[in-house]
C-alpha cells in the first residue's frame, strides 16, 4: 500500500511519540505506511476536517475517533 497522503503534515508520524519509538514504529508501519483507513486521525480528518483532529489523538484510538465523529453529526 502507498504511504498515507497526510504523512507530510501528520504530527504523529513526524515524531510526536519520540519517547515510545518501538510502539510508534509499529503504528507507523501498520497505519501510516499500510491501511490508513484504520487510523483514528485519518478517520476524523476525512469525516470532519483537519481542524477537528485533536492533537493528542493517537492513530490507534479508533473508538475515540468514532465517538468524535458521532458527536459532530
Amino acid at each position: 500500500m502507498p504511504d498515507c497522503k497526510c504523512l507530510p503534515k501528520c504530527p504523529f508520524f513526524n515524531d510526536k511519540m519520540q519517547n515510545m519509538p518501538a510502539a510508534a514504529g509499529l503504528l507507523k508501519k501498520r497505519l501510516c505506511q499500510g491501511d490508513n483507513s484504520q487510523c483514528a486521525r485519518f478517520m476524523v480528518l476525512t469525516a470532519l476536517g483537519r481542524d477537528k483532529v485533536p492533537p493528542d489523538l493517537s492513530p490507534n484510538q479508533q473508538d475515540r475517533a468514532r465517538d468524535l465523529i458521532a458527536a459532530c453529526r
